[in-house]
Parts: structure tokens; C-alpha cells; sequence
């Protein structure tokens, strides 16, 4: 164990070099020592660097010759945001959550706040040399996990290689109504008309070809939670799909959502009820397998406890 040697910093970091592969739980255990919750608290609270490189990722794993830092209290410059949640960073890329109510960047015309917008300055206040591109986006009204690139090449080969890098999307909603059968697929062709709005066939339109697949959670009050995940990542294409079978998302009033049966409950709820819950990928650059998710947001499990 050793620390920097200038009087600056020698109080702010506690070093760790790392000797042999590990992942960052096991090895902050072995060498800061503590209960997985501590260790949990320290990762939570941004107080773990690795190559200098915030790090939250309980599962990262380290190599040989990396250096793991551990901070001897939270800097005032921690990101902090109530529209978006830093999930990971590093060197490549940052994940994060995001927020029902905001775009993930911004549309032609529109001075709306976006999520690009927020990270810009996240960068710019931290005095970062790296600038943030989008990858994919959540329509507005949908929460749940980003990925963005810290490099245009890096947002190319993930743009340009998606469906291979990306191994799971996976997302929960509140739909209307009971669900019929416990898990199945919707398959067809979405393409927009001149009010942008999708329209779905099941023969091809000259759209573009989607495939969801669905399974029911739990059945409660009137409402269905569901996980579902994409082989393909369409506009609009789970709101679609679910008005497809006849239940659609809760407070999606686009696509077939309504007040009259559900109008006390689904306006508590406050919003769409749609959430982006997982995101497992390979990492584009170091070729690591990573996987994130966020809890369900509790405002969709009060739908469906029963009275």
C-alpha cells in the first residue's frame, strides 16, 4: 500500500496496486477489509477510482499493473442530477439512468434539457478532456439505462455493431387490463405516417420489421406488470406492440392508453409506465461482459399490490 507524495493529495487517496486479475469486490475485501456492505457504501458513494476513473461497478475486473484508489471522503464536484443517475464510467464509455420527463437528446427545434445536455457539463465542469456522444436513446417519457461514448469512434463501432455488442435489453411496464398468456412475442412491420405517430402491421408495409418479446410479472388491480426485451430496438416499438395485443402501457395516451377505466389509478402513477430495467453488453473497447440494472420503480409495483 503506498500514497501520492505531494502534500495535496497525499490526504485524498488511499493507493492499491493491483497485482493479479480480480474484480474490484473481491479485491477491495481482500485489501481495505470490512463487510460486503461496506465495501457496497464506499462504491455507492464514489469513493472508489480505478486508473483514476471513477468506478462504481462491484463486478469490474482488474488487471496486473492497474492502480485502485480509495478517496478519504466524497469530493464536492460528485455528479449529482435530478434527471439522471451515473451509473459506470470509464475511459470508453458512461451508463446512466435516467429520469421519466426528459429527452436523451435534442430534437430539431427543441431547447428542451436533455440528457446529452446534462453530461456536456458534467464534462465541462469536471475540467474532462472527453466529449459525449449518443448511442441509443428512451423516448421522453420512458426511464432507465443509456449508454453514451466518450469518443466518436467508440459511438461508430457501437452504433454500427449494436446487435452483436448488445446481449440483452430488457425492460418492465404497467400495461392495462390482464394479460392473456404468461410469456410470448409480438412480430411485425412499424413505420411512421406524416404525425409521426407508429403504426404497426403484421405484414410488411415497407417498415421496418420488430420483434418484442413479453412475460406477464404479475396480474393485480386491473393492470399487468411485464418484463419484455427486444431483438430489435424500433421507435416506439414496445408502446406499439402492447397496444397491439390490447393492453397498452399505462399513461401512453399515444398509443391507446386511457382514463376512463383506469383514470384514479394510472394518474397516480404519474407517468409512463415504462422502464429500460437492464442493459448487458460486451465492452467495446476491452471486449469485458457487462451488465447493469436498476430496481423497478415503485411506483409500478403500487399498481399491482393488491388491495
Amino acid at each position: 500500500m503506498s500514497q501520492y507524495f505531494d502534500r495535496k493529495a497525499a490526504n485524498k487517496y488511499v493507493d492499491y496496486p493491483v497485482k493479479e486479475e480480480d474484480e474490484l469486490m473481491s479485491f477491495l475485501m481482500k485489501h481495505v477489509g470490512g463487510s460486503r456492505t461496506k465495501i457496497k457504501e464506499l462504491l455507492s458513494q464514489r469513493m472508489v477510482y480505478v486508473d483514476k476513473v471513477q468506478t462504481t461497478q462491484f463486478n469490474a475486473p482488474l488487471k496486473p499493473g492497474q492502480l485502485v484508489q480509495i478517496a478519504n471522503k466524497r469530493h464536492k464536484h460528485d455528479f449529482r442530477n435530478k434527471w439522471v443517475k451515473l451509473v459506470y464510467e470509464d475511459a470508453f464509455i458512461i451508463v446512466v439512468e435516467k429520469a421519466a420527463g426528459i429527452l436523451t437528446n435534442a430534437q430539431p427545434g427543441s431547447r428542451a434539457l436533455t440528457v446529452k445536455d446534462i453530461l456536456d457539463e458534467y464534462v465541462k465542469r469536471s475540467s474532462r478532456t472527453f466529449s459525449v456522444h449518443t448511442v441509443h436513446r428512451l423516448d421522453r417519457e420512458t426511464s432507465g439505462l443509456l449508454m453514451f461514448a466518450k469518443r466518436r469512434d467508440i459511438q461508430q463501432t457501437l452504433t454500427e455493431n449494436w446487435k452483436d455488442i448488445v446481449t440483452d435489453r430488457r425492460y418492465v411496464a404497467v400495461v392495462q387490463g390482464d394479460m392473456e398468456k404468461e410469456a410470448g412475442q409480438v412480430c411485425s412491420w412499424l413505420t411512421d405516417n406524416k404525425m409521426f405517430v407508429t403504426y404497426s402491421s403484421p405484414i410488411d408495409n415497407g417498415g421496418k420489421y420488430a420483434v418484442t418479446h413479453y412475460k406477464t410479472v404479475k396480474r393485480a388491480n386491473g393492470f399487468s406488470l411485464m418484463e419484455l426485451k427486444l431483438d430489435t430496438g424500433r421507435k416506439n416499438q414496445i408502446r406499439v406492440h402492447m397496444q397491439d395485443l390490447g393492453h397498452p402501457v399505462v399513461g401512453d395516451f399515444k398509443y391507446g392508453s386511457t382514463n376512463e377505466a383506469y383514470g384514479e389509478a394510472a394518474d397516480a402513477a404519474g407517468r409512463m409506465c415504462l422502464h429500460a430495467f437492464r442493459l448487458e453488453f460486451t465492452h467495446p473497447v476491452t471486449r469485458e461482459h457487462l451488465k447493469f440494472e436498476t430496481p423497478y420503480p415503485e411506483v409500478f409495483r403500487k399498481l399491482v399490490n393488491k388491495k
